[in-house]
């Protein structure tokens, strides 16, 4: 079958590459990989949602909702310190096997949503960047409106409010317990975008196909299913993001035409502000003419209504005919390109400004210093 096929590919690449940073899941592919029967839980899933993260994240929710079981021995998110070994296969049929109704309604019902805070790192300035180019300064800043297409419980909207660390310097969050977004710099540190924030966001709106509330424990938890395991550092900067947007609630739509919210929201509101619509690792999800499209959209309203684009997704999705090659040491399938779109008078200007790991633990900006 045509399908298993492209599964079985992208569960082998997951295995070789992109779940190297965990050892368990690196494991547990492998073993997907090569075996089509634990492989078709996936086609129950939507064309566009049959990736690794997907089952992977299914099996980690099941894990995390209690359910005893010897394979929980090997996540580390519940305690467990058992390392992949020989019994790992069949510990894992056996439990998929008991969760079988429960995993084909979660691949059937969720999408992969990681809301990864860490993001926030790269954001962050380019948010500056884009307020440097309105105009915006520490004295004045400019107002914008942050509308996060793909937002999952919208943690990224909550972006000024964290507290940072790039290894230089560190700024304090809103909070004590504000999230803390680590990252570290490759190559010239564009200190011309830190500092005092040029900007300040009146208004703040998030779309999704599936929004979770930060307040539905349900939904938490599928969050931190859709987490690496062994990655306890992500799982205490997700629960202090979730509490963040409990404190901080914004309007989550549930829509499929995220684009046409914008528009209405647009409309509402006030003189002087500046809409900003981002997307990071969302695109990569739609197919392909359905990806021209959604371009074509939002240029149309950047050059029509002066709304501002921030993109964050894998380079070949950059809205750009040649955008930058990824840098060395990043995996072209995850290193992530940051583009920005905004009207220049009359002009629709498309910049890429930095590479990012993913999950935002390093950035290389594309443009020096002095002209960020």
């Amino acid at each position: 079958m045509a399908e298993l096929g492209h599964v079985a590919q992208h569960f082998t690449r997951f295995a070789q590459t992109d779940g190297a940073d965990d050892g368990l899941y690196q494991a547990l592919a492998g073993i997907i990989a090569a075996d089509p029967a634990l492989m078709a839980l996936l086609l129950d899933a939507p064309a566009t949602q049959r990736k690794p993260v997907l089952l992977l994240a299914a099996l980690h929710d099941r894990i995390l909702a209690g359910e005893p079981h010897p394979l929980a021995a090997y996540y580390a998110s519940v305690g467990g310190t058992r390392a992949p070994d020989g019994e790992l296969a069949a510990l894992l049929r056996d439990f998929i096997r008991r969760e079988d109704a429960a995993l084909r309604a979660l691949i059937r019902m969720r999408t992969t949503q990681t809301n990864e805070t860490g993001r926030c790192a790269v954001l962050r300035p380019v948010l500056q960047a884009l307020a440097t180019r309105l105009g915006g300064t520490e004295d004045q800043p400019v107002e914008l409106a942050l509308f996060e297409f793909g937002c999952s419980a919208g943690l990224l909207l909550g972006v000024d409010r964290h507290a940072y660390d790039d290894g230089v310097e560190t700024t304090a969050g809103e909070r004590p317990d504000a999230p803390l977004i680590a990252t570290t710099w490759r190559g010239e540190r564009p200190a011309a975008l830190l500092g005092a924030p040029r900007w300040r966001a009146s208004r703040r709106m998030g779309v999704d196909l599936q929004p979770i509330d930060p307040a539905d424990e349900a939904g938490a938890r599928w969050l931190r299913a859709c987490l690496w395991p062994g990655d306890a550092a992500r799982r205490e900067r997700l629960d202090r993001a979730l509490a963040d947007a409990r404190r901080h609630p914004v309007p989550l739509l549930r829509t499929e035409d995220g684009l046409a919210a914008l528009e209405r929201w647009m409309d509402e509101l006030p003189a002087g502000v500046t809409p900003v619509i981002f997307n990071v690792w969302v695109l990569a999800y739609f197919e392909p003419e359905a990806f021209k499209v959604h371009v074509a959209r939002i240029e149309r309203l950047v050059r029509e209504r002066g709304l501002a684009w921030i993109s964050g997704e894998v380079g070949k999705l950059a809205p750009m005919d040649s955008p930058p090659a990824c840098p060395a040491g990043a995996s072209p399938g995850s290193g992530t390109l940051w583009t920005l779109q905004w009207r220049d008078g009359a002009e629709l200007r498309t910049e890429a400004l930095a590479w990012s790991h993913p999950h935002g633990r390093w950035i290389e900006w594309l443009r020096p210093a002095a002209s960020a």
